[in-house]
């Protein structure tokens, strides 16, 4: 640990004493414990656990009177905003990242010139395991989750009937026409998935059967390249590369998961579509269903 770090969370008494070259300001969030699904581990999918934050913000003092006006100071709300934003945004694996893109949302605060993040993980055993970093304006800065200036792509759902007819390259030529970027949704192949007992299993299982289903179509059209983390499908937009969405990454990492059980496929693409901000869903083959963008249904 390093000696600044040891002093952000040690007494203010001490930190005053060692810092009075630093004419810094510190406002402190202490022993906030939320629970939440993290952790790269497979026995940590699917289970709540409680992690504990400790954040220290130092801000530059205030010129002038304060006048007890909150609108001039940098509120407490701000640093537990930025944490639940973060754990909103996704499904985190490793706490390095999560403290990495909490920090980084908390320097986009005006006020705010070096924080100080200590998470904790309060559940692995009879003891705790976390990370602690630093990070200030200026530094190398790892962005909080974000996406903006990615295309809003047009989500392309194909039935198998498609898929396996002749057709299949001319809808996503048609998709395409116009520039907007593209990526292709499937469904489960016409056969039947192992049965497992247990709801996370089966979930990973059906999940897995709709990206058999995605190498397939690629197989047999070598633009598509099958694609499951939104990095990757955000870099595939801008380049004009055309997806086949591989669903597992993005369905498990999501802190809420897709309203629709994987088995219905069209319904999944829908969800998918509202996370991508598609400008629009095209449904080739079946059915349309309720969606948070627009929808077009287009004949086998």
């Amino acid at each position: 640990m390093t000696n600044d770090i040891r002093l952000a969370f040690a007494h203010p008494s001490e930190r005053a004493a060692a810092s009075t070259d630093i004419p810094y300001d510190r406002i402190s969030l202490r022993d906030y414990i939320v629970e939440v699904e993290i952790g790269a581990f497979q026995q940590e999918r699917g289970h709540l656990q409680r992690v504990r934050f400790n954040v220290v913000v130092e801000v530059l003092p205030l010129t002038g009177p304060i006048d007890d006006d909150v609108d001039r100071i940098l509120s407490y709300d701000r640093v537990t905003e930025a944490i639940q934003a973060e754990l909103g945004a996704e499904r985190i694996n490793l706490l390095e990242t999560l403290a990495a893109r909490v920090a980084d949302r908390i320097l986009i605060e005006p006020q705010a010139e070096r924080v100080f993040v200590r998470i904790e993980k309060l559940d692995r055993g009879p003891y705790s395991l976390g990370v602690e970093i630093v990070r200030a304006t200026g530094g190398d800065r790892t962005e909080a989750q974000s996406h903006s200036n990615v295309p809003h792509p047009r989500i392309l759902f194909l039935s198998n009937s498609v898929i396996e007819g002749p057709a299949t390259t001319a809808k996503i030529d048609e998709a395409g026409a116009d520039g907007t970027p593209v990526i292709v949704c499937v469904g489960a192949p016409d056969i039947p998935a192992p049965r497992a007992g247990h709801p996370l299993a089966q979930r990973r299982i059906d999940l897995l059967a709709i990206e058999q289903n995605a190498w397939a179509l690629a197989a047999r059209d070598p633009r598509c390249k099958v694609v499951g983390s939104r990095t990757e499908l955000d870099w595939a937009m801008r380049n004009g590369q055309i997806c086949i969405w591989a669903p597992s990454k993005i369905v498990l990492d999501s802190p809420d998961g897709p309203s629709a059980e994987p088995a219905d496929a069209v319904a999944l693409a829908a969800w998918f579509a509202g996370q991508m901000n598609a400008a629009e869903l095209v449904v080739v083959g079946a059915d349309a269903p309720q969606a948070s963008v627009p929808v077009r249904t287009v004949a086998a």
